[in-house]
C-alpha cells in the first residue's frame, strides 16, 4: 500500500498565494469535505485570498454544509440514488435524510449548483433513474447530470 505525505495547510496557502492572479477557483473535493473538522476555516482561508470556492459534496453532513454554504460560490452535489433508497446504495442508515437535508439547504440559498447522478446499471435501473429526476424536478432541482459508472481506476466488484 502506497502512503501518501500529509501536505501542512500553511504550506497549500503559499502554493495558492503564489497562484493568484493564475487560478480563478479552489474546488474542495475528495471523500465527503464537510466532514473535516477544519473545512470552514479552509475554506474562510481560500477566500480571504481572493479565490472563489467550491465545493463536491453528497450532503452527509447537513449542519456543517448549511454553515459553509454562505463561503461558497459553487456546489457540485452528488445524488446517489432516490432519498428512500439511499441506504441500499450507501449502506448508511440515514444518509438519504442527511442528502435531503442538505440539498434543501441548497436550494434555499442563491448558491450556483449542479446535481449529478453517478449510473450504474447494475445498482440503479433505468426506472430508477426515471424516478429520481421526478423526484429532484419536484424537489425543484433545475440542473442535473447523469455521469455513466466508469470502472477505469476502481476495484472490480464481484460479477462486472
Amino acid at each position: 500500500m502506497q502512503s501518501e505525505a500529509l501536505i501542512p495547510w500553511n504550506s497549500v496557502l503559499a502554493f495558492l498565494e503564489s497562484r493568484r492572479g493564475l487560478l480563478d477557483a479552489v474546488v474542495f473535493s475528495g471523500g465527503e469535505p464537510t466532514l473535516q473538522p477544519a473545512l470552514y476555516e479552509a475554506v474562510a482561508d481560500v477566500r480571504k485570498l481572493g479565490f472563489r470556492v467550491g465545493l463536491h459534496t453528497a450532503g452527509m453532513n447537513p449542519k456543517g454544509f448549511v454553515q459553509l454554504l454562505p463561503l461558497l460560490d459553487w456546489v457540485g452535489f452528488d445524488v446517489k440514488a432516490s432519498f428512500a433508497n439511499y441506504a441500499r446504495i450507501t449502506g448508511v442508515v440515514h444518509s438519504g435524510e442527511y442528502a435531503l437535508a442538505s440539498l434543501h439547504s441548497l436550494l434555499a440559498s442563491s448558491v450556483p449548483y449542479e446535481v449529478r447522478t453517478t449510473w450504474h446499471p447494475s445498482l440503479l435501473s433505468v426506472e430508477d433513474m426515471g424516478k429520481l429526476k421526478e423526484e429532484l424536478h419536484s424537489l425543484g432541482v433545475t440542473h442535473h447530470v447523469v455521469q455513466r459508472f466508469r470502472s477505469h481506476g476502481t476495484r472490480q466488484a464481484k460479477g462486472e
